[in-house]
């Protein structure tokens, strides 16, 4: 296995064409083609975790977070980012990182809390924009049937709850062919008008490539006409954070307890009590103070999250249970969702999670 078939793996399981524009993900130290003799696993990537992979023999660990976020300007610097890489070169370790695109797919950080959580009936709290596409093009009738079969069989025209969608209509094409041309209907320098039927197709963006190649592939006009366009529709399977419901509602406290035991807290901030039952809650892990407004407009009872800064607790406006229990510990679980998908997906191959806490946050 070489580090490409992981990286591969990952796209796979949750494309990286969803991570967030400000991210840094995919393999951020290394080199795709190198073969693989083990992967550890972690949420960052720090000096002791390479080491802890050098000690191993493992040359590839798989980060949650990416040690490189912004541009580095020279590795001579001591810091903690340049300290990594730098040992990471030295010992022939390749880095990959996963962040928000696993922060985007429903079977991913937030699936993850969410089980922890007991939540049920889950769904994203808040959908990413921009990552439906149709596809518009224009075929022989003959050809039609196949190419929709085709574009079905590569996972588009998928909508929410269902499939195999499309719209055609027939219609009249014209062309004329120049001098170097190699027309499907007709000859050379020839108006030919040929009977055509309209194909739209949905797709998700990351399929665009392969719906491509089947259009190529099946379509037999020498130059094929067709449009792209992004819509506007929710895709409610891409997205931040996740709602649910517990299976009993319980009170403020009594849910408070439930995340010191399930998320193995010390301790945690939160809003004022609304003296109200907790049902319906939504989580996100990391940084999630930009969706407050998101967990109160779904109803939420308590949102769960973390990084929520001293003004951002007013919003809470009297209408929702806001808690902050930590960045590391939000996530912590991330990782043995990592190590359970990999080890499904290689099963004979040296997998192992750090033993390394790399949480830098200390209480006292």
């Amino acid at each position: 296995m070489i580090v490409k078939d992981v990286i591969d793996f990952f796209d796979s399981y949750s494309p990286l064409s969803y991570a967030e524009d400000f991210d840094n993900i995919g393999l951020l130290v290394g080199n795709m083609n190198d073969n693989v003799t083990g992967i550890l696993i972690c949420l960052d990537s720090t000096e002791d975790v390479i080491s802890e992979a050098t000690n191993l023999n493992y040359n590839l660990v798989v980060s949650f977070h990416p040690i490189i976020f912004e541009g580095l300007k020279n590795l001579s610097e001591k810091n903690h980012v340049n300290n990594s890489v730098v040992l990471a070169v030295k010992n022939k370790i390749n880095i990959i990182s996963v962040h928000t695109a696993l922060d985007n797919s429903n079977v991913g950080v937030n699936m993850k809390l969410s089980q922890m959580l007991g939540l049920n009936n889950t769904k994203i709290l808040c959908p990413k924009k921009h990552t439906i596409k149709k596809l518009t093009t224009y075929i022989p009738k003959e050809y039609s049937e196949k190419l929709k079969e085709r574009f079905f069989s590569s996972g588009a025209g998928k909508i929410g709850k269902y499939e195999n969608c499309s719209f055609s209509f027939e219609g009249l094409g014209t062309f004329k062919g120049n001098e170097k041309s190699n027309p499907y209907m007709g000859k050379k320098l020839e108006n030919v008008e040929q009977s055509e039927e309209c194909v739209n197709i949905t797709y998700l963006k990351h399929l665009e490539n392969d719906i491509l190649k089947v259009l190529n592939e099946i379509h037999p006009y020498e130059e094929i006409a067709y449009e792209i366009k992004t819509l506007e529709n929710i895709n409610e399977n891409i997205g931040m954070g996740m709602f649910g419901f517990l299976k009993n509602e319980m009170l403020e406290k009594d849910f408070l307890d439930l995340l010191k035991d399930k998320l193995s807290l010390r301790f945690l901030k939160h809003s004022d009590f609304l003296n109200k039952k907790i049902k319906k809650v939504a989580v996100l892990g990391g940084s999630g103070s930009f969706a407050i407004e998101d967990a109160i407009s779904i109803g939420a009872d308590a949102y769960v999250t973390s990084d929520i800064k001293y003004h951002e607790y007013f919003k809470a406006n009297k209408s929702i249970l806001l808690i902050d229990v930590g960045h590391y510990e939000s996530e912590q679980f991330t990782k043995n969702l990592m190590f359970d998908i990999l080890t499904k997906k290689f099963p004979n191959f040296a997998i192992a999670l750090t033993k390394k806490i790399t949480n830098p946050v200390n209480y006292y």
